[in-house]
């Protein structure tokens, strides 16, 4: 199977969802002739013009809101975010609006709109520009998120986001546009909520998503050469998420270790553990653990960024502390 990058991947599901419904249309900063700053855009613009690729200026609540109406008027926009760190300005219309108007208005009026956002530290990129808000964003009943962490998985899930009749965000981590990957050139794509079991294993349950994933795969690797089998769960959406494949996860292995990057308190990490507590407490030989960012922005110094956010050092630890446990 051929590999492709993960900003190509993403493009690939543009364009293919622009092919197929006209009433896809894109807007963000720099996504027409440039082709985006993570070049995720790329060839988009002269390939189906102005009129469906449009380039707009520094204004994240305006270009967010001209979405939400655009979405409820019956077209499929996709807005792009430069970074994922301004969607806080964005939040009276994703939040206030987006969110609840299918709801408010008894699901006559749609809310097709997705929202794509570079996301994630490692890049050394600094306070501003390093955020990880999914959390925030799947607390809110109406809004599905996602965050891919394969090349197959952005095409996959994009599309399904694109088709979806709710507002969708959805998180790419700037870390992994350069990953290579296999994405089929058929057609496919991924439902939404659907986890993948990245590594199958009977020792401990690793569950995360996004960039980590690929951290906890690494450290499942090290363990291994201990005999530690863990089986690495990746949520891929974190709202919905997958209860049933957590549960079934940890029925079998009897232990937890919940990796994010971003912070513990109120987040998605807390979410998998009172979902553990509440449904499978009695199956569980060790105290859930959880390896997440220090609770501090996240540094511009590389050797403090290494020290906040987690590792895969850290992840081998938390395995090994609730195997002794």
């Amino acid at each position: 199977m051929r590999k492709i990058f993960y900003n190509q991947a993403i493009a690939e599901a543009l364009a293919e969802e622009m092919q197929r419904d006209p009433n896809v249309i894109l807007w963000g900063l720099d996504i027409g002739a440039y082709g985006g700053a993570n070049g995720a855009t790329k060839g988009l613009y002269e390939r189906f013009g102005a009129e469906r690729v449009i380039d707009m200026p520094i204004s994240e609540l305006g270009y967010v809101g001209m979405g939400v109406g655009a979405a409820a008027t019956g077209l499929r926009p996709v807005v792009e975010l430069q970074f994922s760190d301004w969607i806080t300005l964005t939040s009276e219309m994703i939040i206030n609006q987006a969110a609840k108007m299918r709801y408010m208005f008894g699901g006559i009026i749609e809310m097709p709109l997705v929202v794509r956002a570079p996301v994630g530290g490692y890049l050394s990129a600094g306070a501003q520009h390093s955020n990880s808000f999914e959390s925030m964003f799947a607390f809110v009943p109406g809004i599905k998120v996602v965050l891919p962490s394969t090349p197959y998985d952005a095409k996959g899930l994009l599309k399904s986001a694109i088709r979806d009749n709710n507002t969708v965000i959805f998180f790419e981590h700037k870390h992994l546009y350069g990953m290579k990957g296999e994405v089929p050139e058929e057609e496919y794509t991924i439902p939404l909520g659907q986890a993948a079991i990245r590594r199958p294993g009977g020792h401990v349950s690793l569950v995360t998503y996004g960039y980590t994933s690929g951290l906890c795969l690494a450290a499942a690797e090290e363990l291994a050469q201990d005999g530690i089998q863990a089986e690495v769960i990746d949520l891929r959406s974190v709202d919905p998420l997958d209860e049933a494949c957590i549960l079934e996860s940890v029925r079998k292995t009897h232990r937890i270790v919940i990796v994010q990057e971003t912070w513990a308190q109120c987040s998605i990490s807390s979410e998998v553990a009172a979902i553990v507590a509440e449904k499978a407490l009695d199956y569980l030989d060790a105290p859930v653990k959880r390896v997440t960012a220090k609770d501090v922005p996240v540094p511009f110094s590389p050797a403090l960024e290494e020290f906040v956010l987690p590792n895969q050092a850290g992840i081998v630890a938390a395995v090994r502390q609730v195997m002794a446990a």
